[in-house]
């Protein structure tokens, strides 16, 4: 009988007592990330931080919350700022817990405007008149205002600098954009999309660019499969696709793989090659034959 009970009561602690410390450790390791003084002067959390999930994201961002999730998104602190005795607007610090560095950026990089200016806050940063967003290792961080007047650009930067210190240290950008290091594409304009690149659900995940061909604008993208022969079955699907709704101007093989030059219904002229676990292409180009060079050296820098 002394036995059973001691069983229970061991079993009891272990039930009570670890499931209850995880979770507390890590609310406390979101909640502290945020800045309880560190948002300027004068400025005050005006409310208590909050905490969202997977299941209550709905809650805070209702109508975007979709977006995050592909990007394996799990935490969101949150806290209000007011500055006491002042008219001047409140503002918003959410800080998003992601998946991955490149989920981060990816992230990120859905919000981010070609015309607005950088900061230097965390690995990459931009910023406007009523928000600031940066993402640094894991953790995608967005500053916004909620009326107007907004705060000056003075206290989302020093805001943004109190989370930046709070987080992992590093300004690393994830290392699959470094296929983009290469003449003709517009800098700062990568974006990785977490699922259905171009909108095509067989092109599970890759990051797209802007660039320029011929004097044509144009965008360049790196489908990423996990394996080769997952690789050629999205291309052969998207050929497919083609065959019943767009026109095949050439179909060969480049000597690492297969190619393709089409007109798609939705970008025009398309051109795209398979290499390895990768497909690489172009959109929006009235010869997408004149997109060879460029695919040709983001291939090869894929092969770095």
């Amino acid at each position: 009988m002394k036995i059973t009970c001691l069983n229970a009561l061991l079993l009891l602690s272990l039930l009570l007592i670890a499931p209850v410390s995880t979770t507390a450790a890590e609310d406390s390791s979101m909640l502290s990330i945020l800045p309880g003084g560190g948002c300027g002067e004068g400025w005050v959390v005006d409310e208590k931080p909050a905490l969202f999930t997977v299941d209550t994201l709905f809650d805070h961002i209702n109508g975007e919350a979709e977006l995050y999730f592909p990007y394996g998104f799990d935490t969101l602190a949150t806290a209000r700022y007011v500055k006491k005795a002042t008219s001047g607007s409140p503002f918003l610090a959410d800080v998003y817990r992601m998946g991955s560095l490149l989920n981060a950026f990816g992230i990120w990089s859905n919000y981010r405007k070609a015309e607005a200016p950088a900061c230097d806050v965390g690995a990459d940063c931009f910023r406007s008149s009523s928000q600031l967003l940066f993402y640094q290792d894991r953790y995608f961080v967005r500053l916004q205002a909620t009326d107007t007047p907004p705060p000056g650009q003075d206290v989302f930067l020093a805001c943004g600098r109190a989370i930046s210190a709070k987080l992992p240290p590093g300004k690393n950008r994830p290392a699959e954009l470094d296929v983009f290091n290469v003449p003709g594409i517009a800098p700062r304009t990568e974006r990785y999309i977490a699922q259905s690149v171009l909108g095509y659900p067989f092109f599970h995940r890759g990051i797209m660019a802007d660039a320029v061909v011929g004097g044509e604008r144009t965008q360049a993208f790196v489908v990423i499969e996990d394996s080769a022969a997952a690789a050629r079955k999205a291309f052969d699907e998207y050929l497919s696709s083609l065959k019943e709704s767009g026109k095949i101007i050439a179909s060969t093989d480049y000597g690492g793989g297969p190619s393709i030059a089409a007109m798609d219904p939705l970008y025009r002229g398309v051109y795209i090659e398979q290499s390895g676990r990768y497909l690489i292409g172009t959109i929006r180009l009235k010869d997408p034959l004149a997109a060879k060079p460029l695919v040709e050296s983001l291939r090869a820098r894929l092969g770095k």
